[in-house]
């Protein structure tokens, strides 16, 4: 690939979400492009949020999702929807005319994927796929790890996670799925699987986007300029979590926490804890949950600036989640200066780098309380250094970025023989 870009490259990417959440923010992170760069970026999301892109365009509206959903449940069929939303945007792509089509999370009731993707292969767009999760190669699911399903490499159909991700109220179409999705990305001449982690690069390389032009995994990215370490973080915080003056604070982050995220493990793990020892949970919560008293809990926030002074904040950061492509608040902990214990399935050891923290059995919560001991025993601040080192290698935003316009550049420039 070269190290530089050759011409002007118009970009279309298409998400659920604008800004918020770590795909949204990811988003918005590559659309703040210099034109100088030499990509003009431009945003199709269905969400509307408290960010606006420069270049944007809104796909369909919040009762036609809303329909999305329901047909979805009842026939059992993932962005199968959505025709005449569909249709505006191919509408609105065929005016604009991109070079490159980028792809993210399109499995959230708002578009029909065949009919994107028969134009994309018709009009022999360039298209780069990021695989925020596993969707994009399975016939329904997001993640398999967990219930060690194999089925998504060959034909699917007998879903055993009918009920999970985006749950079917009964029919099981994830043969029918699987099978579309081989022939609609299969026909696409051009087009580029990009992994977050090594992990997902590895699994999607078996799967049926094995015959991709480009294989590339490229780390989320951090913005190192907002998640630091901060001395004075606990002090600004003072608001949110009161005086914790003394207290050793263990810290986790989820836009929405479900037993699938550990909040089970979070609520048995407190009641191993020291007197001066306090969790933090960050995140939406389930209505009515009643937390023991040692568990502090923080809305979910937008607002990257306290959502950089919780994790400074905090001593050590917990993850229990196992199924986990990249693990972006684990690495924004990272970038914090916080230490980290997480379990070794999935992409989760490839961001705990040496000196960053622990790998465990964390369905063992003896062996994360002795992880979290280590870390209390030898101090947050001898950590910290290896964190933010291993941050700025693998996770440094400038560099991570470049990397998407490099490829788009390559995958423009392939000629293909027809």
């Amino acid at each position: 690939m070269s190290n530089s870009i050759s011409k002007y490259i118009k970009v279309l990417q298409i998400n659920a979400v604008y800004g918020s959440s770590s795909t949204g923010r990811n988003c918005l992170e590559l659309a703040e492009v210099d034109d100088d760069q030499g990509v003009e970026m431009h945003t199709a999301y269905a969400v509307k949020g408290p960010f606006v892109p420069v270049r944007g365009y809104i796909i369909g509206n919040c009762r036609d999702q809303k329909l999305h959903a329901v047909t979805s449940r009842l026939f059992g069929l993932q962005a199968y929807g959505s025709v005449i939303a569909t249709t505006r945007l191919i509408r609105y792509i065929s005016a604009l005319k991109p070079d490159v089509i980028h792809l993210n999370n399109l499995h959230s009731n708002y578009l029909h994927l065949g009919i994107l993707l028969r134009y994309i292969a018709r009009k022999d767009i360039a298209t780069v796929l990021t695989l925020h999760d596993c969707w994009f190669y399975t016939g329904r699911c997001t993640y398999y790890s967990v219930d060690n399903c194999q089925r998504w490499r060959q034909t699917c159909g007998k879903c055993i996670r009918l009920k999970k991700d985006i749950p079917s109220w009964g029919l099981d179409q994830s043969a029918r799925m699987l099978q579309d999705k081989r022939r609609w990305f299969g026909d696409i001449k051009r087009l580029a699987v990009v992994g977050v982690s090594d992990w997902i690069t590895q699994e999607a390389r078996q799967s049926i986007l094995a015959n991709a032009t480009i294989f590339k995994r490229i780390y989320n990215w951090i913005d190192l300029d907002v998640f630091k370490p901060d001395s004075k973080s606990r002090v600004k915080l003072a608001g949110t979590l009161g005086d914790t003056t003394g207290l050793f604070l263990i810290i986790g982050v989820a836009s929405y926490w479900s037993d699938g995220k550990g909040l089970k493990r979070f609520m048995e793990l407190s009641y191993g804890l020291g007197p001066d020892e306090r969790i933090v949970l960050v995140g939406k919560l389930p209505t009515g949950l009643c937390l023991p008293e040692n568990i502090m809990h923080v809305k979910e926030t937008h607002d990257v600036v306290e959502l950089a002074a919780l994790y400074a904040a905090a001593d050590v950061f917990v993850s229990f989640s196992r199924e986990e492509t990249f693990g972006k608040v684990t690495a924004e902990a990272l970038a914090s200066g916080t230490p980290v214990i997480v379990n070794e399935m999935t992409a989760n050891p490839e961001l705990v780098g040496p000196g960053c923290g622990y790998i465990v059995d964390t369905e063992n919560i003896d062996c994360v309380i002795k992880a979290i001991r280590q870390v209390k025993s030898q101090g947050k601040g001898s950590y910290t250094q290896y964190c933010r080192a291993f941050s700025s290698i693998k996770f440094n935003k400038v560099e991570n970025v470049r990397q998407y316009y490099l490829l788009y550049n390559s995958l423009t420039q392939i000629d293909i023989i027809k």
